[in-house]
């Protein structure tokens, strides 16, 4: 069976010449996983694709208060 992790990512989305900073945490099995859940998250709520979304770190949390 497989565990679900929660990851923390931190990054920034580069719009009309701006960086606009952003941490998130989500639970996802891998970590491909919880980044596709980001790339997908950030693209509906603020229209921002794939390469305007720049990834500083991902870390696996070992806390359990994570948002769904």
């Amino acid at each position: 069976m497989s565990q679900v992790k929660t990851f923390k990512i931190k990054g920034a989305i580069l719009k009309r010449g701006e960086k606009l900073p952003f941490h998130k945490e989500i639970r996802a099995v891998k970590k491909e996983d919880a980044l596709q859940t980001l790339y997908s998250d950030l693209g509906s709520r603020h229209k921002a694709r794939k390469f305007m979304i720049a990834i500083t770190s991902v870390e696996e949390s070992t806390e359990v208060t994570a948002e769904a």
